[in-house]
């Protein structure tokens, strides 16, 4: 794996070259060591101009416990550089103490144990706690929300978003980009953007009919901030109508418009433009090559691969900086900004330890608000579990396990697939299961259960085609999910194939037969992207299943075998 002295040279050349990260003090605290909230929000002050930066909250209102990914796999020049290096090689390549508060906040490892000790992560009033802090140092500060920030939770859907928007209002954001939002479907989307007290970017959202910019959405804003003119460009999620049911918002096209983006930066450098800062949700490995494509970029807030990283990654004179996801932390960025261009920056990725930040209480009440109608619903226990139920990682999370079992059972089916999405707080053994526990990791507008019969070789064909979504070596050709999760199937996986040769080996754990390529199978699934999908909806499916399991119990899931990672 990647050197310490080569990680230093490649990926945080920004520390030696334009300033320093505020990195260091919380992170290489020993375990055991109390933590106060002076010591998560210390920082000195730098520069002229402040940046704050949330995003992927996924509608997490309330503090919650969320487990980072065991596997994240790299691929073509990014393979063995951050993000996809984790667990002890993460830890070596920062300088991170075990069992220190961010072993549990940035790795995997022991993090049962460790979130006993450490408690929950999250909670949109210590956010507030959080950015109050900071505008107090730095008054004009700039908060921009890099999206999936209106979908994800039992209230969020019931509320079709109203209740994220009460709450972020209260945060008072500055700028904000999309992706989940559009599942709500373009009306609701349109009303909600149009009664929003701040801007709304994206110079990639296009009228799909005309192929133009779509009014509502603008390219970029200007901020006087600091003395500085300061230009903050929006790229919401380029891939919309193919991760997502594209007939919700058929009014509008996305893509990654890298030379729209080129246009735009030289527009606002044109009109004045010291700082430019790109709001993207993009995922983190297209933003390094978008960085490295266009010139005049200085920052990029990187969203969508719900990646933490305590260091920015410099990309010729551009900043990456990506800031985790589900309100776990928040993300300061200082910068010195003189005779037109950046001098020198200073970031601090602040973990939101609930245990330790105090609660904005205004935030707090607004958001027991939101959730007072449906308080009884949320609280009522489905379960328990013995496992730790977790999401994040490039295959199967026990939760997608979970969800796959319930599928094959409650829907009889051979096969159960669930989509590889990154969403979805932890839950630790021995804790009851609750139906928002359910909710936050199934809520989404199309959740339908289908029921269908599958070749193998069709079966094959979908995974091929969503594993080249995940490992084509082209970052502009990854859709920055994961893989999509198996129930009752095995298969093996070669990342560094071609589309079409990389699944191999697909076995029915039931019989231990190979999978016959021209044997229909009855396959099991939910989140299809196509108009009319019936079946039940998967929170009820999951919830059925618990039911009848009351206790659960996973075992390890080693049905798929992964080479060339």
């Amino acid at each position: 794996m990647i050197s310490r002295r080569d990680f230093l040279q490649v990926s945080m050349a920004a520390s030696a070259l334009y300033g320093a990260s505020g990195f260091g003090n919380w992170g290489r605290l020993a375990a055991q060591q109390a933590l106060t909230q002076d010591q998560l929000l210390e920082f000195e002050t730098f520069g002229n101009v402040s940046l704050i930066h949330v995003t992927d909250i996924h509608a997490q209102m309330k503090p919650i416990y969320f487990r980072e990914p065991e596997v994240n796999i790299g691929v073509g020049g990014n393979k063995g550089f951050v993000p996809h290096i984790t667990g002890a090689d993460f830890r070596k390549a920062y300088g991170i103490a075990d069992g220190s508060p961010s072993a549990y906040a940035l790795t995997y490892n022991d993090f049962t144990a460790l979130a006993q000790e450490y408690g929950r992560v999250g909670g949109l009033d210590r956010v507030a706690t959080v950015v109050n802090a900071i505008r107090a140092d730095r008054p004009d500060a700039l908060l921009l929300d890099g999206g999936d920030t209106w979908h994800g939770s039992y209230t969020c859907y019931h509320t079709e978003g109203q209740d994220m928007v009460n709450v972020m209002n209260a945060l008072k954001p500055d700028a904000m980009t999309f992706h989940w939002e559009f599942t709500l479907g373009s009306e609701r989307v349109n009303e909600l953007v149009q009664s929003l007290p701040f801007t709304s970017l994206g110079q990639n959202i296009f009228d799909a009919e005309w192929d133009e910019p779509a009014e509502l959405f603008k390219p970029y804003k200007f901020f006087e901030r600091g003395g500085v003119k300061v230009a903050v460009i929006g790229q919401a999620f380029p891939y919309m109508p193919i991760a997502n049911p594209g007939w919700m918002f058929p009014e509008y096209s996305f893509g990654i418009r890298e030379d729209n983006m080129a246009a735009m930066v030289q527009e606002v450098r044109g009109m004045g433009a010291e700082l430019v800062v790109v709001l993207s949700h993009n995922g983190f490995d297209v933003d390094k090559k978008m960085a490295g494509n266009v010139e005049g970029i200085d920052v990029i807030l990187s969203g969508h691969t719900h990646d933490a990283l305590p260091e920015p990654v410099l990309v010729g004179k551009t900043h990456v900086i990506a800031s985790g996801s589900n309100g776990k932390f928040v993300s300061r960025i200082d910068l010195d900004v003189r005779d037109g261009e950046l001098k020198g920056l200073k970031h601090k990725l602040i973990p939101i330890f609930s245990d330790v930040i105090a609660p904005d209480m205004e935030v707090a009440k607004l958001i027991d608000a939101q959730r007072a109608p449906y308080e009884d619903k949320l609280k009522e226990v489905i379960g328990t579990t013995d496992s730790l139920l977790y999401r994040r990682g490039n295959f199967n999370g026990s939760w997608d396990d979970l969800i796959c079992n319930a599928l094959i059972s409650e829907r009889e089916a051979d096969i159960a697939m669930s989509p590889g999405v990154r969403w979805g707080p932890s839950i630790l053994p021995g804790q009851d299961i609750t139906r928002e526990d359910i909710w936050n990791a199934t809520s989404m507008t199309y959740g339908e259960a289908y029921r269908s019969e599958m070749t193998g070789e069709f079966i094959k064909v979908i995974l091929e085609d969503v594993g080249d979504n995940l490992f084509n070596p082209d970052p502009y050709y990854q859709q920055g999910g994961d893989m999509v999760r198996i129930g009752g199937m095995g298969y093996k996986i070669d990342v560094t194939k071609p589309q079409g040769e990389r699944i191999s080996d697909m076995t029915l754990l039931k019989t231990g037969e190979a999978i016959d390529p021209s044997k229909n199978y009855v396959v099991a699934g939910w989140a299809s992207v196509n108009e009319g999908t019936e079946g039940p909806q998967i929170w009820d499916v999951v919830e059925d299943h618990i039911r009848k399991q009351g206790t659960i119990k996973l075992e390890e899931n080693n049905s798929v075998q992964v080479t060339g990672a």
